[in-house]
């Protein structure tokens, strides 16, 4: 079986707790936890027809990345940004979080999960910033881990991603 490490990098409270929550255990809790250093999940999925043993990091949030944080990155196969659709100021902070990343892991496979779709009446981000984000990252996808929308779809694509990357990555 293959095994892949993916990261989940974001600023505080966009939901990367709550989105591995969702796809590993298919729950969703309203209350908020902040993460502490970084929380180690696993899930097996199938890309197709691949079994691929998922090993989800799920990185503390601050406002800026520190020299700890990315050493966490070190060895990743993957990574999934987070953004929270509600917080405009989320996406501002996205350039830097994937250059430093960047930095750290190489040019691995990558996804943006425009998260809590499901607040569509406070929607911060405009059709051209979600537009936009198209020319810099492969796949960009709006998530909801309270409603489940877009997580499988969002873990499978990178997962499968990740099996097309060349060696080392």
């Amino acid at each position: 079986m293959v095994q892949k490490k993916v990261c989940m990098v974001g600023a505080p409270a966009t939901g990367k707790t709550s989105l591995v929550q969702r796809f590993v255990k298919s729950i969703f809790s309203e209350r908020y936890h902040s993460t502490v250093g970084v929380r180690i999940e696993r899930k097996e999925v199938d890309a197709a027809g691949t079994p691929v043993n998922l090993v989800l990091w799920d990185i503390e949030g601050q406002e800026r990345f520190q020299s700890v944080q990315t050493s966490y990155l070190r060895g990743a196969g993957g990574l999934i940004f987070v953004v929270d659709g509600t917080r405009g100021e989320t996406l501002e902070q996205l350039a830097s979080m994937r250059e430093q990343a960047r930095g750290a892991v190489g040019d691995v496979p990558c996804a943006v999960a425009l998260n809590k779709a499901d607040l569509a009446s406070s929607w911060a981000l405009a059709p051209e910033q979600e537009a936009a984000l198209g020319a810099d990252f492969p796949h960009v996808l709006k998530t909801s881990a309270k409603t489940g929308a877009g997580v499988e779809a969002m873990f499978g694509w990178l997962a499968a991603a990740m099996l097309k990357a060349p060696a080392g990555a």
